[in-house]
């Protein structure tokens, strides 16, 4: 057999492969890589079906606040956790956030919020609308 006649035979093969799936390019086809053997795997791409939301599945998660301070703007650091042997590893340190409820004169109302200690000292200070005012928060959406 020679190389030409290997070539056309393994051609036709191709060929027929993707006129049983409906396909006509070799762009139609999509390659994917064994993992075991790093082998390339031809295999026909069809649509995906969309994803809906149905019974079976639970619903997403609820978005999680982030851990920073909308009045002084604080937020974790990264810093290293020293050991006795000198052996360093990442870690986060977090700010220090409280819930608070805290009286609004000019709403004449307590106001929910989720606040860094320092920013409680500097409300306590210079009051709630000075420092919310600084900081560009409406109080009234809250």
């Amino acid at each position: 057999m020679t190389m030409a006649m290997a070539m056309a035979s393994s051609a036709s093969c191709t060929v027929s492969f993707r006129n049983s799936f409906g396909l006509n390019k070799p762009s139609d086809l999509g390659f994917v890589s064994s993992q075991l053997s790093g082998l390339r795997i031809c295999c026909p791409k069809f649509p995906t079906p969309p994803v809906t939301a149905s019974p079976s599945f639970p619903a997403p998660l609820p978005i999680v606040a982030k851990r920073v301070c909308p009045f002084t703007g604080k937020k974790s650091n990264r810093a290293n956790k020293v050991s006795f042997s000198n052996h360093k590893t990442k870690k986060l340190q977090f700010v220090n956030l409280q819930y608070k409820r805290i009286w609004w004169e000019a709403g004449k109302r307590f106001v929910k919020l989720r606040l860094s200690t320092k920013a409680l000292k500097t409300i306590e200070k210079n009051g709630l609308d000075a420092v919310a005012k600084k900081a560009g928060i409406d109080l009234r959406k809250k």
